[in-house]
């Protein structure tokens, strides 16, 4: 068979499961429909729809579904990419998103919402939008500008604009280095990876804005700051929806924008712990390689996830669509998906159990070559020692 018949016979076998993904806000505003007016049947627990649906049935459901390894031919990629099909999908994410969240906004300050259907509230609305946060990640890695402003556009529920500036122009440089603030390091828990990925990628995307204005004669406060940008957006979608419902709405969006927020970091915690690119003769890191990400090819998560989690072909091709991301065989494997790994990423010592004979494994027993927490490279080196 000529590889053009091999193009011409090849077929998306996940086309129509790609839907899932703008499915999640439409489930969510459907779930919070179902808690307002079955409040009698569903209780106050009837707003915890989507923590449950993404912490325990999608990780049950990736186990039960199994794995994809196949990858579309390559003769195929470029009619597979210009397809609009797929683009559309993820531009269906944003309105529901945007709706989504206005409706749980509105319901956070019904005087007769309670406590625990608040906190539902945050955590749901706050899903939404921290997956959200993926749907910018595909949309912000493309030339045209429509869909670079989408990405924006989706960043401002969560107030995170500035992860257009720094993921972009920031990670996928330092990626799987101890400058990385968003590459965590073997032995570092969530808990203090959160802290340093929060503050330091900030901290990345203003000094990488001064310096692009620098060169163009501007001050780092001038307008065509991309981070003063995005962070206006966010101020003009809280203000809004201050201006309709009160300032009492003002706590639930901030709570919900840093679950969301912490959402993605969680998933940053996962995709490279402990995994660092070594440095060269001349004292450069070496180019970023399949074996500096976590894979994964569950596949329920990467429908709802845009293939996320084929991560190292996206570190190869950060504007590769996802529908045309491949596995690679030589990329370290996670034991579940992303879905699978949120609970366990929240308890040290049982990401430890799970994952640092993973990374030394990796490494062939030679636990030097990973990327160690500072404070605790030593306890690491007389536990695991030098094969």
């Amino acid at each position: 068979m000529t590889e053009t018949t091999m193009n011409a016979s090849w077929t998306d076998g996940k086309r129509y499961w790609w839907l899932l993904s703008p499915a999640l806000p439409l489930l969510v505003v459907l779930g919070l429909l179902n808690f307002q007016f079955n409040h009698a049947i569903v209780g106050d627990w009837g707003t915890w729809g989507t923590p449950f649906l993404v912490y325990l049935v999608l990780p049950l459901f990736d186990f039960l579904v199994g794995t994809d390894r196949s990858n579309p031919p390559e003769s195929a990629i470029a009619a597979l990419e210009r397809d609009k099909y797929y683009r559309w999908i993820v531009y269906a994410y944003v309105p529901i998103q945007y709706g989504a969240t206005a409706y749980g906004a509105w319901l956070a300050v019904q005087p007769d919402t309670s406590w625990l259907a608040f906190a539902g509230l945050v955590l749901s609305i706050g899903m939404i939008n921290g997956v959200g946060i993926n749907t910018a990640h595909e949309l912000g890695h493309k030339r045209e500008n429509f869909e670079r402003w989408l990405a924006r556009i989706t960043l401002a529920p969560v107030a995170y604009g500035h992860f257009f500036v720094e993921h972009n122009r920031g990670h996928h440089r330092n990626v799987a280095t101890p400058e990385d603030p968003a590459s965590s390091r073997m032995g570092e828990s969530f808990w203090a990876f959160l802290p340093r990925t929060m503050i330091g990628s900030l901290r990345s995307a203003w000094s990488l804005e001064r310096e692009r204005l620098a060169r163009r004669g501007k001050s780092a406060w001038h307008w065509d700051n991309e981070n003063l940008q995005a962070w206006a957006m966010t101020v003009v979608v809280f203000g809004a929806l201050t201006l309709w419902l009160g300032w009492a709405v003002l706590p639930f969006l901030l709570l919900q924008a840093f679950y969301g927020a912490s959402l993605l970091e969680v998933v940053n915690y996962i995709e490279h712990y402990g995994l660092l690119r070594q440095k060269d003769a001349s004292g450069r890191y070496v180019r970023c390689e399949p074996q500096h990400s976590w894979n994964n090819n569950h596949i329920i998560s990467n429908v709802f996830l845009y293939q996320l989690q084929r991560h190292s072909d996206h570190h190869a091709n950060p504007m590769r669509r996802f529908q045309a991301l491949r596995h690679f065989r030589d990329s370290p494997q996670l034991p579940a998906g992303y879905a699978g790994m949120l609970l366990p990423a929240y308890v040290p010592f049982v990401w430890y159990r799970i994952m640092n004979h993973r990374v030394l494994a990796h490494y062939n027993g030679d636990i030097t070559k990973a990327n160690l927490q500072p404070n605790r490279r030593g306890a690491l080196l007389r536990r695991y020692g030098r094969a």
